[in-house]
């Protein structure tokens, strides 16, 4: 009875481990049930229970197999806590500097994917995310319009990422679709959350101790529906950029991408077909006015030059990074402004309101503080100042927290983050904003203040737990 006992909890090992595998395991697994109940190890009745469970195993394994199209597949994506301060004082700069408008409010934030690579040089990538804001996924607790406490109406999933990408060689590869911004960008002219529609091309060589690359984008800004026009009317930001990485010495790199962004197309909602203008009515952002348009993206001719140098200091690394942009077209953009706003809002055009900079540094686990990396007991902290003048850049692309997605803004970012495990992170964030220009407004249109023009004073803190997977 006891070799009896020892075969059958052999068996059903067996047939456990078949149980998990293929399909074409479950043959096998008949075949070993059947013989086991020729040999007497098994009566009749234990191996029809025993086919009949092992059949509905195989058919619960096979609902989790994956195409053979996949060459592999990984979960990625975090999930983010915060409080949040946000406040803006439109008086006079000579005047109080309490903030006339604030938000106070606890948020969250939950991003999650699936992205890895195909077969025949094929990759792919899906990301959901929570918030309909191309620039931000944060959702507000209790911001529902139902009176029912922990209602859900404000909250959903997003498509935030959906694209297919093709490397045939260590060279040159290609992406269609909703994809990570595939330039090398800082929060000056491009805000982190933004995933650009359309098609990018990238290519990169080696010669000598240089690392060159090359970035070409054909973003979609905006379809125009019904389109009867030939060439098709559609909007499109379009960005050509060069640059390279170069060792200097032992832990020590320097890296600059100079890039060029022009668009096509003037847009045919939303204010994109007429002339930006930046301005407000007694602090009220108008944004549905003509007069007051905050996103024309007329008279944009865009030079942009990130750069950064890392270098070690001890066992720790550090960067020192900037970018500095600059609008060809800026004075035309500045009279544009002028001639529709009208004497009453502008006396005269202000021309070289063209240049915006940033200039910082970071030090200790680089890129801890935006959630690119983490490990256990790790930190980092990084400040930049920065400076965006009104007719530099398209205000419809840059970081809508620091600061509130405006121009005319001058101010400091700063930020400390603490990786508690090799997944959990810690950050505390703080702005500090003023207004550059005090004749002109501070243009650009954010949900999170909306209804403020000028801003004379800004201040943002943020203290952040992000799960990270």
């Amino acid at each position: 009875m006891k070799a009896i006992k020892t075969c059958q909890t052999l068996g059903f090992t067996a047939l456990a481990s078949l149980a998990a595998a293929s399909h074409a395991s479950g043959q096998s697994a008949d075949a070993l049930i059947n013989k086991l109940v020729q040999k007497g190890v098994l009566t009749e009745r234990e191996g029809k229970d025993l086919l009949v469970e092992t059949d509905t195993n195989l058919v619960s394994a096979s609902k989790w197999r994956l195409s053979e199209a996949f060459k592999n597949i990984t979960l990625f994506g975090d999930v983010r806590f915060r409080y949040e301060y946000r406040g803006a004082d439109n008086a006079p700069k000579s005047g109080s500097t309490a903030d006339d408008y604030y938000r106070e409010r606890f948020r969250y934030a939950v991003r999650f994917g699936l992205r890895g690579e195909l077969f025949d040089d094929f990759y792919y990538g899906i990301r959901l995310e929570t918030s309909t804001n191309p620039r931000s996924p944060w959702v507000t607790f209790a911001d529902d319009s139902s009176p029912t406490p922990s209602a859900k109406n404000s909250d959903g999933i997003n498509i935030g990422q959906a694209y297919l990408g093709w490397k045939p060689s260590s060279w040159y590869e290609m992406t269609v679709g909703r994809m990570p911004n595939p330039l090398y960008v800082t929060p000056l002219m491009w805000d982190s959350d933004i995933n650009p529609e359309g098609a990018a091309e990238k290519f990169k060589f080696t010669a000598g101790p240089v690392d060159f690359f090359a970035n070409f984008g054909q973003f979609i800004y905006q379809d125009t529906n019904p389109d009867t026009s030939v060439p098709s009317s559609d909007t499109f930001i379009l960005a050509w950029q060069v640059g390279g990485t170069v060792k200097l010495a032992k832990d020590v790199s320097l890296k600059i991408a100079p890039a060029v962004y022009n668009y096509t197309g003037v847009g045919k909602a939303n204010g994109l077909n007429t002339p930006y203008v930046g301005e407000g009515l007694k602090g009220i952002n108008v944004n549905n006015s003509t007069n007051f348009n905050q996103n024309g993206i007329n008279d944009l001719l865009v030079l942009d030059v990130p750069g950064e140098v890392n270098f070690k200091v001890g066992k720790y690394g550090a960067r020192v990074f900037g970018d500095f942009a600059y609008n060809f077209l800026g004075n035309d953009r500045a009279r544009a402004a002028a001639v529709t706003a009208g004497p009453a809002v502008l006396s005269r055009a202000h021309t070289g309101e063209d240049k915006a900079y940033q200039i910082g540094a970071g030090f200790g686990n680089l890129g801890l503080v935006y959630g690119q990396t983490s490990k256990k007991h790790t930190w980092e902290a990084r400040a930049y100042w920065q400076h965006i003048e009104q007719y530099s850049l398209d205000v419809n692309l840059i970081d809508s927290d620091f600061f509130e997605g405006r121009a005319n803004l001058e101010g400091f970012y700063s930020a400390l983050a603490y990786s508690f495990t090799d997944s959990i992170i810690g950050t505390v964030r703080y702005g500090y904003a003023h207004r550059i220009n005090d004749q002109l407004g501070t243009g650009g249109n954010n949900l999170d203040l909306p209804i403020l023009n000028p801003v004379n004073q800004y201040h943002l803190l943020q203290l952040d737990v992000t799960w990270r997977f």
